[in-house]
């Protein structure tokens, strides 16, 4: 594969500094993008250029990581348009060892001549003093230099601090020390990070009389104009714990048909010809192009059986006829996640050691229906189950030995409603 190839296929090139086509042909190139651990998880964003690193290792090429455990600590001002709050410390360093760690999924660290590497750039200033990096990192490149870089402009008027204003010093640097003690010769990322990227290009250009280089991806951006990565509940996370796998998976089958494409060129480790075939089949069902996708994402990101508890969720949410089975092999955080999707309620736990009856459960415990008289109908109609059980007679009493996990109940009211009784 050519790295350069495939990205213009994808869509991924925004920018490129000059010569990067004939140094990616020499051979095995060092390459890297920097990720500051400012969130205690990465996100579906930063999985944009996570990907990146992907496509440069599976072209044969070594992908660098670069963990902000210095640049963390002052901010980048890049696409912001006011000061970050400043983290503490023990928060930024538990950040970086979990975002650290979540690597371990998506590239290869292993023996290959390839393999990925991981550094911290808080090992190049540690030992450093302010009037060391003054002398030899802040005399490097001029005031007018560094306010000419469009990250910096946008803020000039709103205002910006001398310490994000050092940032482009900082990636610079960090160039420079990767180019040294990595043999890093290229730095990619968002294209954002062009002036950052840049300013590193023209710190060793001076410094050491090296040639390094840049790439940038578009920033990716929905249909509708608004900011990739998150849903109408926040960002989506790629820590389980945060975003659980069902709503994952949701994200990218309620997304838009027009963004189909676009997300289907930047996530899919598919070929080009796998992806127009696919796309040639499912011309008139873009419904399907972003279930294959969905699958794809959500088996990478988590796992295979994290994807086939989600289609058992989605089985229990969707399809009314799921069997008593399926519901019983859901465990906790299925379950957790269908509670998150339809109404659920509360109930005293020790209240079911006891049992109560099917009416008083519906009608006194929790607010499913208005009164026994509406439970008793709803019963003789045929309406109502407990965890895909009818329910035939009102004075059923339902205990703790109905508790999935020790903690649910499913109910249903007919074909359409749906609730899950929580027991603590």
């Amino acid at each position: 594969m050519d790295f350069l190839e495939e990205l213009e296929w994808r869509g991924m090139v925004h920018q490129l500094t000059p010569g990067i086509e004939e140094e990616l042909k020499k051979g095995m190139v060092n390459g890297y993008i920097g990720f500051d651990p400012t969130a205690p998880s990465m996100t579906i964003g930063n999985y944009v250029q996570i990907m990146l690193l992907k496509i440069f290792q599976q072209c044969g090429h070594r992908p660098v990581i670069l963990m902000g455990g210095a640049t963390g600590r002052v901010g980048d001002p890049s696409g912001k348009d006011k000061e970050r709050q400043l983290k503490s410390y023990d928060e930024l360093d538990r950040n970086l060892a979990f975002q650290s760690a979540q690597f371990d999924k998506f590239l290869d660290f292993g023996d290959s001549p390839n393999a990925a590497v991981r550094v911290n750039n808080h090992d190049f200033y540690k030992n450093m003093n302010v009037l060391d990096f003054l002398r030899d990192v802040g005399k490097t490149l001029t005031i007018n230099y560094m306010s000419s870089k469009e990250s910096v402009k946008k803020r000039i008027e709103t205002g910006l601090s001398f310490t994000e204003f050092s940032y482009q010093l900082l990636q610079a640097y960090d160039f420079q020390c990767l180019y040294d003690q990595q043999n890093v010769r290229l730095q990619m990322g968002g294209s954002d990070q062009w002036g950052n990227i840049t300013s590193g290009t023209e710190f060793i250009r001076r410094n050491i009389g090296g040639k390094a280089f840049a790439i940038t991806t578009p920033l990716l951006t929905k249909a509708d104009g608004t900011k990739f990565g998150k849903s109408e509940a926040g960002n989506i996370w790629l820590d389980p714990n945060m975003t659980s796998p069902y709503k994952f998976y949701q994200f990218w089958i309620n997304a838009s048909d027009a963004d189909i494409p676009s997300f289907i060129r930047y996530f899919t480790l598919k070929s080009k010809e796998e992806v127009e075939a696919m796309e040639a089949e499912f011309a008139d069902d873009p419904r399907e192009l972003k279930r294959k996708l969905a699958e794809e994402l959500t088996i990478r990101v988590h796992s295979q059986e994290d994807y086939e508890a989600v289609l058992n969720v989605s089985e229990i949410l969707f399809n009314k006829k799921a069997s008593q089975e399926t519901l019983k092999s859901l465990d906790v955080k299925s379950l957790q996640a269908i509670s998150e999707e339809i109404p659920s309620f509360k109930i005293p736990k020790e209240q079911l050691s006891g049992g109560i009856s099917i009416s008083d459960l519906l009608t006194e415990h929790s607010p499913i229906l208005k009164s026994k008289g509406e439970a008793r109908r709803s019963i003789q109609g045929n309406a109502i189950s407990v965890n895909k059980v009818k329910i035939t007679n009102h004075e059923t009493p339902i205990n703790a030995e109905a508790l999935l996990h020790e903690k649910y109940i499913l109910v249903e009211n007919g074909k359409k409603n749906q609730y899950l009784l929580i027991a603590e």
